[in-house]
């Protein structure tokens, strides 16, 4: 496996730039893992972004030997659009805006102060139906690697990380089946290292076109998988 890069992007050169090089979310897991097979048997911990992001995570911490969680973190989405966000909120409250697609939507106050009292209330429920009360791990000195199954504009897995930071990790990790370098180049900056198996480039980019079979992971098939794991 040819993993190159620059600087703390690392991909790899056979899938850049190439579309529907992964079968599933579980192949793209498997390759992930021979990516960061350094952390095999290692005090790292993964940290899934649910919900697309644990399919991947559950495959990266069983062949390396690790433990998985989960960071749950969501975006603030468009009272027009539920796909598209302007912002995001962490499983800890961190909410972090786009202040550019704020003024380019000319969003309102009220509807930002709604969008963001909804997502909070997202993410608290997520955070209860997926880890319950139980403590958050030591993470000081040890490697958090966050998982997600893309990596679109990279605003969701900024907050991701401005929140393991507050939670005590001092090395994360970012790795990522797909996504854009202008994405990529944007998250680095704010981790150790980013790694991301099919990085693209270009003005239209989705994290499904990396796929074969794309469908959206319920909460049920998130919940199946956390326990299935313990």
């Amino acid at each position: 496996m040819d993993v190159s890069g620059t600087g703390k992007i690392l991909d790899l050169e056979g899938l850049r730039g190439r579309a529907e090089v992964f079968r599933d979310r579980a192949e793209a897991g498997e390759v992930l893992a021979q990516m960061l097979k350094a952390y095999r048997n290692r005090d790292a911990i993964i940290f899934a972004v649910p919900a697309g992001g644990v399919p991947v995570g559950e495959v990266i911490a069983r062949d390396l030997g690790l433990p998985l969680e989960v960071a749950v973190v969501s975006k603030i989405t468009l009272p027009w659009n539920p796909e598209a966000g302007y912002g995001a909120v962490a499983f800890d409250g961190t909410v972090r805006l786009n202040e550019d697609l704020i003024r380019y939507y000319r969003l309102r106050t009220e509807d930002i102060q709604e969008g963001i009292a909804k997502t909070k209330a997202k993410v608290s429920r997520r955070v209860k139906q997926f880890r319950g009360d139980a403590p958050w791990p030591a993470l000081r000195g040890r490697p958090a690697i966050l998982v997600d199954d893309g990596l679109a504009s990279g605003f969701t897995m900024l907050v991701a990380a401005e929140a393991m930071r507050n939670l005590g990790a001092d090395r994360i990790i970012v790795a990522v089946p797909t996504g854009h370098r202008e994405a990529a180049e944007r998250v680095a900056p704010y981790v150790e290292a980013l790694y991301c198996a099919n990085l693209r480039s270009g003005w239209r980019f989705a994290v499904a076109d990396a796929y074969v079979q794309w469908s959206d992971v319920s909460e049920a098939e998130v919940q199946r998988i956390l326990t299935a794991f313990k």
